[in-house]
């Protein structure tokens, strides 16, 4: 049976399936158990996976390929079909579901057994001399503790051999190290630094402790020994900072978990910062992908999480989804007390929350070697629509035309909130002539899709994710009617100008969605509304010359429109037709006549 037939076959079955709430499970040729999930009514969502693919992500499509049966199990209610996916998953691991990869261990902070010891973090404990402090479980509170000592007690850094002076780096000149290789500080007064920087990672720093210090310093001055009280002076004042230093102090609830997803096609990069009395405890980062939305990500990645870990009694988050009460109750049915999942809006929680998508975006462009800039704008821009997914492929047209005349329109491709030029394409308008934006638009567009059923232009096959038209409402009706002629799920939306033609606010068709105030996304669909105009201008401009062009050869005895376009697609330009020989013509398939007529006419011309 051929895979057209197999998804026929699966699609029969799935459509004789009740309509109640259930779980499904994918099996492949092997009797693998391949992807399993839970549904509110089984028929229709077991029914989506073998109809069209034009909305599935790579992942889901690939995993339809290697479905050979499936099987259900009926439940009483959705919750109970939650317990149930939830139970099966942690049994069989299916390998198309989320599965969290456990990266836990212990980590180290490490005084090395060097000469000169630096301070260091480590997950491993080494048979070295070295002194290991810990375990720790938080490889971030060990990376912020070993950062922050170092720059408390300016403690080097760097890989160099204290023994052979050399020139301080720069870290000593913006006062970030005591410069050992300098011979700023003595082995001794280095030592003992060192060891106060490991009392201080093991018992923290109290007032006796500074009031020795204290002390050491007045007497190092007594001595005039000024070079030392000054070292002393600067730690005694950076301590003292330290005790009032709390790096995040903005929840006020004794725990809670922050958690936020950036995404860029269907890569997904979650952020789970936890508090504990107010403090930021402890900052995790997980990579998952195949999914289209947050929505899809987020019932499962919460189930996992929170099988493992202690649940908090509140947990923020940075989107809505669909089974957000389902998990709600699940979580505290689990922990047996009052777990609240919230998505906040405005105040400090809101803070909080885009901190958290921050660091994701950020994490994720390190990831995948884009821009942060980039990736939180298109989240932002996501947020800021409504979408359920985070667009990756980002295609905007635009009309260009002088009174109707050489009417062209204009695609231009952003993928992951970048231009890619090759992708772009010129549209010359065909179906009729005159000037009317609205049929300009709808013919680009029924040709642009066209092309993806054909799937022979690179810049076609893919379906963009958003869709953006520099225009109104009557431009995204004239769109719409096209992408709907094709039963396409496709965002689409229009870039409006004001006065001066600048961007000044994205549409749906109905009240204007005002974006100067998020400041990435703004610059983002600006960069995008200029370029797209831009290159309607530019490929407008290249028609009308041409057009010109076209008249002016015309006026030569013996040339017609059809001659006329026949030299201009072989010359190209004025400047070639001007300066090509006898043999130039003949080459390109020309008589002698017509040769001698163009060449006497331009010499005429000259004179």
């Amino acid at each position: 049976m051929n895979n057209a037939d197999k998804l026929k076959a699966l699609k029969e079955q799935a459509n004789k399936l009740p309509l109640f709430p259930g779980v499904y499970i994918m099996k492949n040729r092997q009797n693998d158990i391949i992807y399993i999930g839970k549904a509110k009514a089984l028929k229709n969502r077991v029914t989506q996976y073998f109809g069209s693919n034009l909305n599935h992500t790579a992942k889901v499509r690939k995993m339809v390929e290697q479905v050979d049966r499936f099987e259900t199990i009926i439940c009483d209610s959705e919750y109970e079909a939650l317990l149930l996916e939830n139970s099966l998953i942690k049994q069989h691991q299916p390998k198309y579901n989320i599965l969290l990869k456990d990266d836990k261990g212990y980590h180290y902070i490490k005084i090395t057994s060097e000469k000169w010891p630096r301070i260091e973090t480590d997950k491993t404990i080494l048979q070295d001399g070295a002194e290991y402090i810990g375990p720790f479980y938080s490889g971030y509170i060990v990376k912020e503790s070993v950062d922050e000592v170092n720059k408390l007690f300016k403690l080097p850094t760097c890989n160099r051999n204290f023994d052979k002076p050399s020139k301080p780096c720069l870290n000593y000149h913006i006062g970030l190290c005591c410069a050992p290789c300098f011979a700023k500080i003595s082995y001794d007064e280095y030592i003992d630094t060192l060891n106060s920087a490991r009392k201080y990672i093991i018992d923290g720093i109290n007032e006796d402790d500074i009031n020795k210090l204290k002390s050491r310093m007045n007497a190092a001055a007594e001595n005039l020994d000024f070079e030392t009280a000054a070292r002393l002076r600067d730690r005694i004042s950076a301590l003292e900072k330290s005790k009032e230093k709390q790096k995040v102090i903005l929840s006020s609830n004794k725990r809670q978990d922050i958690i936020a997803t950036a995404m860029v096609g269907e890569t997904a990069c979650i952020s789970l910062f936890v508090f504990i009395k107010g403090h930021l405890a402890d900052k995790k980062i997980f990579y998952v992908d195949g999914k289209n939305t947050k929505s899809d990500y987020y019932g499962e990645f919460l189930q996992q999480y929170y099988q493992s870990e202690d649940i908090p009694a509140q947990i923020a988050i940075d989107s809505d989804f669909d089974d957000i009460a389902l998990i709600e109750n699940w979580l505290c049915e689990f922990k047996k007390s009052k777990i609240r999942i919230t998505v906040p809006q405005k105040g400090i929680q809101k803070q909080l929350v885009d901190m958290c998508l921050s660091n994701a975006a950020q994490a994720l462009s390190d990831k995948i070697e884009r821009n942060g800039r980039e990736t939180a704008a298109l989240n932002e821009l996501s947020t800021l629509l409504g979408l359920n997914s985070v667009p990756r492929r980002i295609e905007a047209y635009d009309i260009s035309n002088t009174a109707g005349s050489e009417n062209v329109g204009s695609m231009v491709v952003f993928i992951d909130g970048r231009p890619v030029k090759r992708l772009y394409r010129k549209f010359k308008i065909k179906g009729f002539l005159g000037q009317d934006d609205f049929k300009s638009l709808n013919e680009i567009i029924d040709r642009r899709f066209t092309e993806y059923l054909i799937g022979e232009d690179e810049s076609f096959r893919e379906l963009p994710d958003l869709i953006l038209i520099d225009g109104g409402a009557g431009q995204l009706t004239a769109v719409r009617k096209a992408i709907n002629k094709y039963e396409l799920n496709i965002h689409l939306f229009g870039m409006v100008k004001d006065s001066k033609h600048k961007t000044r606010a994205i549409t749906a068709g109905g009240e204007d969605i005002q974006i100067k105030a998020n400041r990435k996304a703004f610059t983002l669909v600006t960069t995008i509304q200029d370029e797209v105009h831009r290159f309607a201008i530019s490929y407008h401009r290249q028609r009308t010359k041409l057009s010109t062009l076209q008249l002016e050869l015309t006026k030569i005895d013996g040339v017609g429109d059809i001659t006329a376009k026949k030299l201009i697609n072989s010359f190209k330009t004025v400047k070639n037709i001007k300066s090509a020989s006898i043999n130039d013509f003949l080459e390109k398939g020309f008589s002698i006549k017509l040769a001698e007529k163009v060449i006497n006419y331009y010499k005429k011309q000259d004179l």
